[in-house]
């Protein structure tokens, strides 16, 4: 199964890189997606670029640090669409540094948005998901995924924060999982490894820097070292794995954390 005709998907962090891939293979596939982002331009411009090619989509301004700036997103996504059947939770930074000198406003900055994104997000779907729907008292149901990472599962050097809530995740979706199951909502995190958005391009220097080797030794010896084949996962492979889940016809698939990362970590 891979229709999502007249499904509705928010998807946050959706400007640009993973996010952005998923709107538009969601989108591909019949979906109207909501393209989330604290760039409330550079979401309007994706969601144009999606209306260009065929598909359903608004920019929806969204802080997922702050909670009033969350509900009021989703509010708008439902109001617009109907309905909300999948929340993609995605959104993300990176700051790199040894603990000892990790600013702790760095920390915290990094525990909000991915962690406490992760939470703010799925509240204030669920609020729309665990609604009944019609005559016979079900709930409407739906699919959250988390962006998690191979450092859902494994540490690496200067990466402290995203390491700590990335684990985060893994503990928000077991917990959803167990607690939708009953309103008829799954929930999984998609752990990719190295992906080469905007995001890792700027670590690239930055570890470069910090360990004092070349940006070639961060890609091959730190990024990609532990693959099998020397090669980075792209937005395609997580997109993709994110219709795959969204499509899944039961709940046989749920709480589960999906590794891809070309052999990096296996589970």
């Amino acid at each position: 199964m891979t229709s999502l005709d007249g499904k509705v998907a928010l998807i946050t962090g959706a400007a640009s890189g993973i996010g952005k891939a998923i709107a538009e293979v969601y989108a591909q596939h019949g979906a109207s997606v909501a393209i989330a982002d604290i760039n409330q331009q550079a979401a309007d411009k994706v969601a144009d670029e999606i209306h260009a090619a065929g598909g359903k989509a608004i920019g929806i301004a969204m802080d997922v640090t702050d909670e009033a700036a969350v509900n009021a997103g989703t509010n708008a996504v439902v109001k617009a669409f109907g309905r909300l059947d999948i929340l993609v939770s995605n959104a993300g930074v990176q700051i790199v540094n040894p603990i000892e000198r990790f600013d702790f406003a760095d920390w915290k900055k990094m525990l909000a948005i991915h962690l406490d994104g992760g939470f703010l997000t799925t509240k204030a779907a669920l609020q729309h998901m665990y609604k009944k729907d019609g005559m016979n008292g079900t709930s409407r149901g739906g699919i959250v995924i988390y962006m998690g990472s191979v450092h859902s599962h494994e540490a690496s050097k200067l990466k402290s924060a995203y390491v700590t809530a990335k684990h985060g995740l893994l503990g928000l979706a077991r917990t959803l999982a167990k607690e939708g199951a009953a309103h008829n909502v799954r929930s999984h995190v998609i752990c990719p490894g190295f992906v080469r958005t905007p995001l890792v391009e700027k670590q690239i220097p930055e570890q470069a820097a910090t360990l004092g080797i070349s940006e070639e030794a961060v890609i091959k010896d730190v990024m990609l070292k532990d693959s099998v084949d020397g090669v980075f996962t792209t937005v395609e492979d997580i997109a993709q794995t994110a219709l795959y889940l969204a499509t899944f016809p039961s709940a046989a698939l749920t709480g589960q954390s999906i590794v891809v990362s070309h052999g990096w970590h296996m589970q």
